[in-house]
């Protein structure tokens, strides 16, 4: 079970986040602060695995208890709260699990459950983050959030469940530097991750594979290392 404390300035935000936690079957004990100092307090004397915070609480935000749980020994996951997008670059720089916006969904916060548990079941591993820009607005993904990367150019474009992203890195870059995290060449002109396969044909006269919903060609030049992929990590193609 997950303990967690939350902390946010406006009294019906805890409630209502405390709420969507309990429906949680993986979350334990709830604390709840109405302010960053209260939460420090908190901090000091119960045993937390979590934090979801307000960022824009006065005094103490939750910026301000983020930098301060990072000097312990064994710090809670981070999880930020807020109204807006302002702050992410920063928040994912103090090594934050999540960033979820308000009003918070909850299936959006079943995801962030999720990337605690693996968080504690993974000991310390920090997920990777990747600088994206959007309408002018520098923010932050994390890269296991990213299905698929089709080539553009000299650019690339990384594909969320949520939106696609337009980076300048070369499709050849990504392919040598992702492929430790389970990103595999399927066509010139595409990457896709091994986590978020879905429907695959390859053995049909134009083999391809379902991610995320998005059907992708898989040229014949790269089928038999596609082949070789899914075998080696168990995973099944069909037709």
């Amino acid at each position: 079970m997950i303990n967690v404390l939350v902390a946010d300035d406006e009294l019906p935000a805890v409630e209502e986040l405390a709420f969507l936690l309990g429906k949680d079957e993986r979350i334990g004990t709830i604390h709840r602060a109405a302010s960053g100092a209260e939460a420090l307090r908190a901090l000091e004397t119960e045993s937390v695995d979590a934090v979801f915070l307000d960022i824009h609480m006065p005094a103490v935000s939750g910026l301000d208890i983020a930098r301060a749980i990072s000097h312990s020994a064994r710090p809670p996951a981070v999880v930020f709260v807020t109204a807006d997008e302002d702050c992410a670059l920063e928040a994912f720089e103090l090594a934050a699990v999540d960033y979820l916006l308000k009003p918070v969904r909850a299936e959006r916060l079943a995801r962030s459950i999720s990337r605690i548990s693996e968080l504690i079941k993974d000991g310390s591993k920090v997920p990777e983050m990747i600088t994206v820009d959007q309408g002018g607005t520098t923010r932050m993904i994390r890269r296991d959030d990213v299905s698929y990367v089709q080539a553009q150019g000299d650019y690339a474009r990384l594909h969320t469940a949520e939106a696609s992203y337009l980076i300048r890195v070369p499709l050849s870059d990504l392919e040598q530097q992702w492929a430790e995290a389970g990103f595999i060449r399927i066509h010139r002109s595409y990457l896709m991750s091994l986590n978020h396969v879905g429907h695959m044909k390859l053995a049909a006269a134009r083999p391809s594979v379902t991610v995320a919903g998005a059907e992708l060609p898989i040229s014949r030049r790269h089928l038999p290392s596609v082949r070789d992929k899914l075998e080696s990590t168990r995973i099944r193609p069909q037709g």
